[in-house]
């Protein structure tokens, strides 16, 4: 195989590559350990190839669709119809015909209006649109974690799999600096990321070398997880905040960089796809390297309501917890033991008896630097973006740090103000009985306190940041400059600590002969500009000292307010864009009734009362974003 050291000299000597050139350094070996692999300023050249039959493999396959979406029409039965269906049934079927007429619809219309306008105003703000889809028991069921009845589903979560979208394995070939390996799986992996970049070449990337030969590692590591950084206009997010994690203690994955190119024969001759950073995987390996045993157990989370009791039977908490790899009986039981006794103990038992279970230690670590970065795409918020192990000889549970492009403040659903300052006393949204338990525990709380005034007196210091942001700068100019011009301009100022506007939120817009589509598409949130590293870490650090010192009670996430985290975000939004006609920014009674009826019309043209089926086809239409074009050759 041609590797890219080889051909990148005439690569980039001939290409017209937006934003200038870059010239190939001279030829170097591949690593021969993975602790020489994971240079935090190194660019490393890795080429992967297809087969043209494997490159439009990758493509996430369409999930089937109605014959009323048609070709780019919206799914049938998945996406955010998932969502809201069930509790349109629920609430509206009112004779149990397993159908909803035109009168049972405009009933559920009126009903739904009457239980979200709380204040009883006469009419929805987006607020109260956001608090009611919430409060639906579906949507609460998935926000808390429950996946009860879900067996033998696929297991990804998130966002992008909340609309339909899994990504296939495929074989490929990859070339990292001369070093051959053939027959690797590949796929595309993110959730808001892959979203954000869906209709570009450039996606995040997942590289399992035993995908097709079991038992396969190079340098001992079977994964390699490359980021395209897409929301990250500085592509230091993730691997400062790693660093930072590591120095503090914490295991946390290491990092490098690559600059990425593919070749499909009669479509791409090593295309250069961008610089990349690759993020160490939470494997077997990562035990090895920080816990000293593969023998512990690994579980990846998707859940605000972290260890809550969902029953007795394992299969009622494996998707939530996503264990990578075959657990025990014991570890099992284990987690569900652990579950239990943190929604059923009593106060003082919890109090006794948690450093039984929990690392108590590693977890004061691990919130203290999270809140300093107020990584808020994390447990604090989201309730995702974190593994949970669990030690082989200890028994005990920790947490493990993961995706962290949104870290530095950098949330987009929240505001500068709140990530800035956020409060450390009660760092998380909403309801989350695990860490408001853990918090009143006197043991934890002095060791989450002391962690944070060491973190804050030493390695939380904005001219460390600084620092390690103009060397690091130095280093991926070269290659940010190569993607393009736009990229290199935003790269140049956040470098520079000068704030710049967000990217919109992509949302795509349905097809518009879809009848009882929305309008143009659900409008993006209003973001804040964005906040680079050398800002951030000024104004963090002051704030977290003046609450250390009493000065200040920092801002709370209490009220969930503009942007709160969850899929009501991308939902609420196309309830007031459809509905509200007059375009006042509420919607009135007459409005919200009439608005269901109209999407009656455009589902059921005939009249006839909506099967579940037609109902999810007709939610899909409305809510889902259409499929994105195929990148251009």
């Amino acid at each position: 195989m041609k590797t890219v050291s080889g051909v990148l000299v005439g690569l980039f000597g001939v290409l017209g590559l937006a934003g200038g050139a870059v010239a190939a350094p001279a030829a170097r070996p591949a690593p021969d350990s993975a602790a020489k692999l994971f240079q935090t300023n190194t660019v490393w050249d890795v080429h992967l190839s297809f087969t043209p039959e494997q490159w439009a493999a990758i493509e996430p396959a369409p999930p089937a669709r109605g014959p009323a979406g048609g070709p780019g029409g919206p799914p049938r039965g998945m996406g955010p119809a998932n969502l809201l269906v069930p509790g349109m049934m629920r609430d509206g079927d009112l004779d149990q015909s397993g159908t909803l007429s035109k009168e049972e619809m405009r009933a559920l219309a009126t009903r739904w209006f009457s239980e979200w306008d709380e204040g009883k105003r006469g009419k929805l703000d987006a607020e109260q649109l956001r608090g009611g889809l919430s409060a639906m028991s579906d949507m609460a069921t998935l926000l808390a974690g429950g996946h009860k009845g879900r067996r033998g589903e696929e297991k990804r979560g998130g966002l992008a799999a909340l609309m339909g979208i899994e990504f296939p394995y495929v074989h490929a070939n990859l070339d990292f600096e001369g070093k051959g390996l053939s027959d690797v799986g590949v796929r595309y992996k993110g959730n808001f990321s892959y979203m954000q970049s869906r209709d570009q070449l450039k996606r995040s990337l997942k590289v399992d070398l035993d995908r097709f030969e079991p038992k396969r590692a190079w340098l001992g590591l079977s994964t390699l997880n490359f980021h395209s950084n897409v929301t990250d206009a500085s592509w230091m997010n993730e691997v400062l905040s790693y660093r930072f994690y590591r120095d503090a203690g914490v295991p946390a994955s290491r990092t490098t960089y690559a600059r990425v190119s593919i070749s499909v024969p009669g479509k791409y001759d090593h295309e250069y796809l961008g610089l990349y950073s690759i993020v160490e995987d939470v494997d077997a390996s990562f035990a090895r390297t920080n816990f000293g045993s593969e023998q512990g157990a690994i579980f990846k989370p998707s859940t605000p309501a972290l260890f809550t009791d969902l029953g007795d039977d394992w299969a009622d908490y494996e998707r939530t917890y996503e264990p990578k790899g075959t657990l025990t009986p014991k570890q099992s039981a284990r987690l569900i033991q652990f579950c239990k006794f943190v929604s059923h103990a009593s106060d003082a038992e919890f109090a006794a008896k948690l450093d039984q279970f929990l690392d108590v230690e590693a977890f004061a670590r691990y919130l203290a630097a999270t809140v300093h970065l107020s990584t808020l795409d994390s447990l604090l918020v989201m309730g995702q973006n974190f593994h949970v192990y669990l030690h082989p000889k200890t028994q005990k549970f920790s947490i493990i740090p993961w995706d962290l492009d949104h870290s530095f403040g950098q949330f987009p659903m929240l505001n500068n103000k709140v990530q800035e300052d956020l409060n450390i006393d009660k760092p998380w949204q909403g309801d989350k009985r695990f860490l408001a338990r853990v918090f009143q525990v006197e043991k934890f709380k002095k060791l989450y306190v002391a962690r944070l005034k060491e973190l804050n007196q030493g390695l939380f210091k904005p001219e460390r940041f600084s620092q390690q942001v103009d060397e690091t700068a130095k280093v991926l100019r070269p290659f940010i400059e190569a993607e393009s011009a736009d990229k290199l301009a935003r790269f140049d100022k956040v470098v520079a600590g000068e704030l710049i506007e967000p990217l919109p939120i992509k949302m795509a817009k349905p097809p518009p002969s879809a009848p009882g589509a929305a309008p143009g598409g659900p409008p993006a949130p209003m973001l804040d500009k964005v906040r680079p590293i050398k800002v951030f870490a000024g104004v963090r650090a002051r704030s977290v000292a003046d609450q250390l010192a009493g000065k200040s009670k920092g801002t709370s996430l209490d009220r969930p307010g503009p942007g709160g985290a969850n899929p009501t975000q991308f939902l609420a939004p196309v309830f007031q864009a459809t509905l509200d006609s007059d375009k006042d920014g509420d919607i009135s009674q007459d409005e919200f009734i009439q608005g269901f009826g109209k999407w009656f019309d455009g589902w059921s043209p005939t009249g006839d009362a909506l099967s579940r089926e037609q109902l999810m086809e007709g939610v899909n239409k409305v809510f889902m974003p259409a499929p994105p074009p195929k990148p251009a050759p």
